[in-house]
């Protein structure tokens, strides 16, 4: 499934089915027209929001039934993210990958709950660190039994409020942990503290990013969307919207197309 390269999308957070399935479906879609791999994502606990009364979803167990009924319904493989090592076995049930969050990429407890259930394993860079310091990251899943491991960059912290990608991060992140490297698209274009204490962002760098990072030869895109990110109850001032989705793949595939070796170059 982590293979060949591939998108990962959802909302931020889970909300209802209708949601929920409008973006699911819509992904489904995608899926068939480009023949790409396409893996649902969503969280069912925001448990690092910046204010302690912001949404935060419907908690694990009522996550868990939302993401297999999204499951069930467009037969997509699921990722959703976890924050505590009990966490790991009973989403490990439901869903076919896992995630860790980048504040939480070094916590070796939850790391080790994440590869004992053998599912593959999806690990976001901390925004503080290089990408060689992933590889004690990737070593704790790879010996703890994840199936596989994928890095996702997700921008490195500049002063107090903006994040910057680094597009040799992709080759580094390969050559120190030999794993594939996915580029978070939409969380790169945070800009912590910036709404009023939360993380406000500038979507509008989505595209161009996405683009960037494909072109230096990132193995697949993480990126969240919404039919309505002004709606959304967690992060929507850095999604993408869900209709702007189909013509973002088609650049960032036409890129790699446009990159990959011929046929007839010899090896």
């Amino acid at each position: 499934m982590l293979d060949r390269f591939m998108l990962i999308a959802g909302p931020c957070v889970l909300e209802d089915d209708a949601l929920n399935l409008v973006v699911a479906r819509s992904l489904s879609a995608l899926a068939r027209e480009f023949e790409l791999p396409v893996i649902f994502k969503a969280s069912f606990d925001k448990a690092n929001r910046a204010k302690l009364g912001s949404p935060r979803g419907p908690g694990l167990a009522e996550g868990l039934k939302l993401l297999a009924a999204v499951k069930d319904a467009t037969q997509l493989s699921i990722l959703t993210d976890v924050h505590e090592p009990a966490q790991a076995a009973a989403a490990a049930e439901v869903v076919d990958v896992l995630q860790i969050p980048a504040f939480l990429c070094r916590q070796t407890d939850l790391l080790v709950a994440a590869g004992a259930t053998g599912l593959p394993v999806n690990v976001k860079k901390g925004q503080w660190m290089a990408p060689e310091e992933m590889a004690g990251a990737v070593d704790k899943l790879r010996r703890s039994g994840a199936a596989e491991v994928t890095v996702t960059e997700r921008g490195t912290a500049l002063g107090y409020g903006d994040l910057v990608v680094d597009m040799r991060s992709f080759r580094r992140l390969r050559a120190a942990t030999d794993a594939r490297a996915i580029f978070d698209a939409t969380h790169s274009v945070q800009r912590s503290g910036r709404d009023a204490g939360s993380s406000g962002g500038d979507p509008d760098h989505i595209p161009a990013l996405a683009r960037a990072a494909s072109a230096a030869g990132c193995d697949g895109l993480y990126v969240e969307v919404h039919p309505d990110p002004t709606r959304a109850p967690s992060d929507g001032s850095t999604m993408l919207r869900l209709d702007a989705l189909p013509a973002l793949m088609r650049d960032v595939l036409a890129i790699r197309a446009a990159l990959a070796p011929s046929a007839e170059t010899p090896a």
